[in-house]
């Protein structure tokens, strides 16, 4: 993302913030993306084993309404691997266009999709989703867009936010287009809590290498090892809230600006929401979508869903 004076005034905004904030967007420099990445192969962490199950039981039906030459626009893609598994059966793919923030991570991505799919149009685009941005032109034109977003990464976002998105993906999806969504589900909050609190202790190394990328990208000079990993779910909200607590006095700058953490003070990093079919369709429908399929795992974990335009 470099060293750009408007993320770090975004950043530097909601450390003003009476509660302090980061967007989680600055999760993803190259080590917290590879960081995320392990967290995807840990057993606690149910939402990627269950979601590559549906789209493997699931796949020819997917494929179906996509339909021939589509190109399919990943957001937030990261090593792509749950790609693949479209990859393997999209036959008359005309581009594949991975979206991400994290440059170095997405192309080294993006190469390993060439030599894996020699025969799909590999277009990365390094950017930041949360605002539209101009797609690249493919040597096929291809006959509609599919925005293609996994891992109900789009729990992350306030539901304000999380609309905002979808808005982006109504936009980039275009005339014609679809979007194939990962979202999680309401369920037992044992079971969602230890995804975020896993046995190794990386979800809490990902939550703490945000400091590290402030400190190595933005200008900051925060003392990580002070910080703690905290994730506990919210029931009456329905989402994950996950922080870095501050375990002693202290004071960190990022930019010219100084920030004072009393012990116990914490920075809000993610949240994390689970939704219900009916609340996430209502979502998809204020801007312009409709929920055309859905598929779930046998306990209702987690679905995926294909949206078209309205």
């Amino acid at each position: 993302m470099g060293n750009d004076s408007e993320a770090l005034e975004e950043i530097i905004t909601g450390l003003r913030q009476d509660e302090k904030s980061i967007s989680p967007k600055y999760f993803y420099d190259e080590r917290g993306s590879q960081l995320f990445d392990e967290i995807t192969r840990l057993p606690e962490y149910y939402l990627t084993d269950t979601e590559l199950g549906i789209m493997r039981d699931n796949i020819d039906e997917m494929v179906s309404l996509i339909g021939k030459r589509a190109s399919l626009i990943e957001f937030g893609s990261g090593s792509s691997f749950k790609t693949r598994v479209l990859l393997e059966h999209l036959d008359e793919l005309a581009a594949y266009v991975p979206v991400d923030v994290s440059e170095e991570h997405l192309l080294a991505s993006a190469d390993e999709i060439r030599s894996e799919f020699p025969h799909v149009d590999v277009l990365p685009v390094v950017a930041d989703f949360t605002h539209e941005f101009d797609l690249p032109s493919p040597i096929v034109m291809p006959l509609r867009n599919i925005v293609y977003f996994p891992g109900s990464t789009i729990g992350n976002f306030e539901r304000e936010d999380a609309i905002e998105l979808l808005r982006v993906m109504h936009h980039e999806a275009g005339e014609g287009g679809a979007l194939l969504i990962g979202v999680d589900l309401q369920k037992d909050p044992e079971i969602i809590e230890a995804a975020y609190n896993d046995s190794a202790g990386v979800t809490a190394e990902f939550n703490t290498n945000i400091l590290e990328h402030l400190n190595n990208d933005y200008d900051a000079d925060f003392e990580v090892d002070a910080f703690a990993h905290d994730a506990r779910y919210d029931e009456e909200e329905g989402r994950v809230v996950i922080r870095l607590i501050s375990e002693k006095d202290q004071t960190a700058s990022v930019g010219e600006e100084e920030f004072h953490f009393e012990e116990g003070e914490s920075i809000l990093t993610e949240y994390s929401h689970k939704y219900t079919l009916e609340e996430f369709e209502q979502m998809a429908e204020s801007v312009g979508f409709a929920v055309a399929h859905v598929w779930t795992d046998s306990d209702d974990l987690f679905s995926v869903q294909f949206l078209t335009r309205n």
